[in-house]
């Protein structure tokens, strides 16, 4: 896994590679030590999974208000989204600047977005599943 930081205070972007062989191919998705530096002392509380059926279809923006707020790990395992994150930290030097991107199944991105941070998508294709 390869953890690159985004242009907003404590966004990242996650590129990880597939092993492939004449079997087919392994990937790993989560690696708590690889990931230690991220995930600090949280503990990962539920995973979700969503599928959008047409394109164009917007989700979002989600935003959780402490004592629930989320730090989000978002992968696109088929199809393509736009996929935004909105800084909504009132004190953050970021405060509501955002960042989009695109992550697919193709090309294995995984954006991870802390506590305070609005977060939706737009559909690119069909069928897409987060």
């Amino acid at each position: 896994m390869n953890i690159s930081s985004l242009p907003i205070d404590g966004l990242k972007i996650i590129q990880t590679t597939a092993r492939s062989d004449e079997r087919g191919s392994f990937e790993r998705l989560f690696c708590i030590g690889e990931l230690e530096s991220l995930i600090g002392s949280r503990n990962i509380a539920q995973i979700n999974y969503s599928v959008t059926a047409d394109a164009g279809t917007v989700r979002g923006i989600h935003f959780q208000h402490s004592p629930n707020a989320e730090m989000k790990l978002i992968r696109c395992v088929k199809g393509r989204v736009w996929d935004v994150a909105i800084d909504l930290r009132k004190n953050s030097s970021t405060f509501l600047q955002w960042h989009g991107c695109e992550l697919s199944a193709e090309n294995k991105k995984m954006i991870v977005i802390p506590e305070g941070f609005g977060h939706g998508f737009q559909a690119l294709e069909s069928e897409s599943e987060l």
